[in-house]
C-alpha cells in the first residue's frame, strides 16, 4: 500500500487561545528577564568599579610600605577578614565563587546582601593587603547576589521559570566587568557550573547583563584591555603541535594546583589565630624569597604586574621561571588557608603563563609570548574546566583573537588529560538536573 497519510485533528478555540496564552507568556517573560538582566548589569558593573578601586588603592598604599611592613601586611589583612566574615558575615565562610556555585545547585541556599558586604569588604583586606587571590571570585559572587536579589523581591509574574537567571546574569556582568571582557563573563557564568558543559537557557539574560556590567564599568575607568600584548608572532603549525604539549604538561600542574587548594580549604577550618599567623609568617616568608631571586615583590597581590611586565623579559633563567611559579602558587594556597577571600581564576591565569613561559623557552624561544598565552588558555580552562571561557577570556583581554586557534588545540588536551579533576569541589558532572 501507498505511503498513509496522518490525519490532524483541528485545534478547538479554546486550545487556540491556550496555545496564543502561551505564546504571549513566554514573550513577556523573555523582554522581562532581559531588561531586568540589563538593570542587574549596570548595578553589577558600579559595584565591581568600587571594589576595584578600594583593592588598588589599598594594595598601592601597601606596596609603598618599607619592606618589614609589606611583610606584615598579609597578617593584618587576614586577622581584619576573619573579623569581617565573623561580626558583619555572622560568621560567613570565606568562598566566593564557590558560593554561586553551591546557589545555583541548591535552591534552598540563598546569596544575602549581608554576607555579600562582609565578603566583600573581607576581599579588599585580603588582597588589598597583598594576598594572592585575584578580584573576580567577589567580583561573580557579589554580582550573582545583585541578581539573585532583585529576581528574589519581584512580584511573582516577573520571576520567571528559573530562580537562578539573573543569579547567573550578575555573576557573569561580574566577570566581564572585572576583566573588561564581555563574552568572557556570560561564558564562564554559564560553563563553570558544570564540568564540561553549560547551563541551559540564561545564555541572553547573561550576555545582556555581561555587556551592561562591562559598558557601566568602562564608562567609570576605561576601555583599555586587561593584558594588550603587540609582539606575539603568529602561530605556525608547529605551533599547534606545541598546543598539545602546554595542555598536557598544563593539565598536570592543574591538577597539583587543585590538590593543593583542597589542602589548603582544609586547613582554612583551623583556630583563627593560628591560621592567621601561619599563613601571615609563609607569606612573609615567601616575600623575602622573592625579593631575594627578583628583586621584586612578586609574591603578594593578584599577580597583573607579573603578566605585563616582569614576564615580558627575554632573558629569563628556565629555574627562575620555575621557582617564580612555586613561589606564586605557594602564596595562593597560603592565603586561602589563612582564611582570606577571593578567587583563584587569576592565580591560574599566572601559574599557565608561567608555566607556557618555560615550555615555550624549552620548545621554540623566539615564540615564548605566544607559549605564555596558550598557558594561561590551558592551566585556566584545565583547572576550572571551562575551556571555551578560557580562550576567549585570552582573545579579550590581550586583544589577540589570532591565538584562538592554537588555544582551543592547548584548551582541550588540557581538559582531556583532567580527567574529573577541578579547583572547585561545587561543579557537576553534567547538567542532567538543570531544570
Amino acid at each position: 500500500m501507498g505511503e498513509q497519510r496522518r490525519l490532524r485533528v483541528p485545534l478547538s478555540d479554546r486550545q487556540i487561545e491556550a496555545r496564543r496564552h502561551e505564546l504571549s507568556t513566554l514573550v513577556e517573560r523573555s523582554r522581562d528577564a532581559v531588561l531586568l538582566a540589563a538593570v542587574t548589569g549596570v548595578c553589577t558593573g558600579a559595584m565591581v568599579r568600587g571594589f576595584e578601586l578600594a583593592v588598588e588603592r589599598l594594595l598601592r598604599a601597601v606596596e609603598e610600605l618599607p619592606l618589614w611592613a609589606v611583610g606584615l601586611a598579609p597578617t593584618v589583612g587576614l586577622a581584619i577578614s576573619a573579623i569581617v566574615l565573623r561580626i558583619i558575615g555572622r560568621g560567613a565562610s570565606p568562598a566566593t565563587t564557590d558560593a554561586y556555585l553551591e546557589a545555583f545547585h541548591d535552591r534552598n541556599v540563598t546569596l544575602g546582601i549581608r554576607a555579600a558586604i562582609a565578603r566583600l569588604a573581607a576581599a579588599v583586606a585580603t588582597i588589598g593587603s597583598g594576598g594572592a587571590l585575584g578580584l573576580e571570585g567577589p567580583s561573580a559572587y557579589g554580582g550573582a547576589t545583585i541578581g539573585a536579589t532583585i529576581q528574589r523581591i519581584l512580584p511573582a509574574r516577573l520571576r520567571g521559570r528559573d530562580h537562578r537567571t539573573l543569579m547567573v546574569a550578575g555573576a557573569a556582568a561580574g566577570v566581564a566587568a572585572i576583566f573588561k571582557a564581555p563574552a568572557t563573563g556570560a561564558i564562564f557564568a554559564l560553563e563553570v557550573p558544570f564540568r564540561g558543559d553549560l547551563a541551559r537557557r540564561m545564555l541572553l539574560p547573561a550576555l545582556v547583563a555581561s555587556v551592561a556590567g562591562y559598558l557601566t564599568f568602562v564608562a567609570l575607568s576605561d576601555t583599555s584591555p586587561l593584558f594588550r600584548v603587540t609582539d606575539v608572532p603568529d602561530f605556525s603549525f608547529r605551533d599547534l603541535a606545541g598546543a598539545l604539549l602546554v595542555g598536557i604538561v598544563c593539565a598536570v600542574a592543574a591538577r597539583a594546583f587543585a590538590k593543593l587548594l583542597r589542602i589548603a580549604k582544609g586547613a582554612s577550618q583551623a583556630p583563627v589565630v593560628l591560621r592567621v599567623l601561619g599563613a601571615g609568617a609563609g607569606l612573609a616568608a615567601l616575600l623575602a624569597v622573592s625579593r631575594a631571586l627578583t628583586g621584586e615583590n612578586l609574591s603578594i597581590g593578584p599577580g597583573y604586574s607579573l603578566l605585563t611586565e616582569w614576564l615580558t623579559d627575554p632573558d629569563l633563567a628556565l629555574w627562575l621561571i620555575a621557582a617564580v611559579l612555586v613561589i606564586r602558587c605557594a602564596a595562593t594556597a597560603l592565603t586561602i588557608a589563612g582564611g582570606g577571600v577571593g578567587g583563584v581564576f587569576i592565580p591560574l591565569v599566572v601559574a599557565g603563563a608561567l608555566v607556557g613561559r618555560a615550555i615555550g623557552d624549552l620548545v621554540h624561544p623566539e615564540r615564548a609570548s605566544l607559549y605564555t598565552l596558550l598557558g594561561v588558555a590551558a592551566l585556566l580552562g584545565g583547572g576550572y574546566r571551562v575551556p571555551l571561557a578560557a580562550v576567549v577570556f585570552v582573545a579579550e583581554t590581550t586583544g589577540r583573537p589570532d591565538v584562538i586557534v592554537p588555544g582551543v588545540l592547548a584548551a582541550v588536551a588540557a581538559e582531556l588529560v583532567m580527567g574529573g579533576q577541578s579547583v572547585t569541589s561545587y561543579q557537576r558532572s553534567s547538567d542532567a538536573d538543570d531544570d
